[in-house]
């Protein structure tokens, strides 16, 4: 008795549905990894058009970190920097 006869083109037919999806899956993965170094890549431009009209970009680099952080977190550690500063005599 072969009972997998039957089943075999549903069960193909479910591997090829699955298989194309993962395929679109990683597809787009590809494609955003693409416009990720595309993004990058003009970051770079960027800091380096920057640089050459004289600006320190290690300094812009902190600034746009800080940007992105709470005003009373960055207030917070900059009291607390403050404070080991003066303890040290700085």
């Amino acid at each position: 008795m072969d009972d997998t006869a039957p089943d075999a083109p549903a069960t193909d037919a479910s591997y090829r549905v699955t298989a194309d999806e993962l395929r679109q899956f990683i597809e787009r993965f590809e494609r955003l990894e693409a416009e990720k170094k595309d993004i990058a890549d003009q970051q770079k431009e960027v800091m380096a058009e920057a640089k050459a009209r004289g600006y320190d970009t290690k300094v812009m680099r902190k600034v746009i970190a800080m940007r992105k952080r709470d005003r009373d977190e960055i207030a917070e550690e900059e009291a607390v920097l403050e404070l080991y500063k003066q303890a040290l005599g700085m």
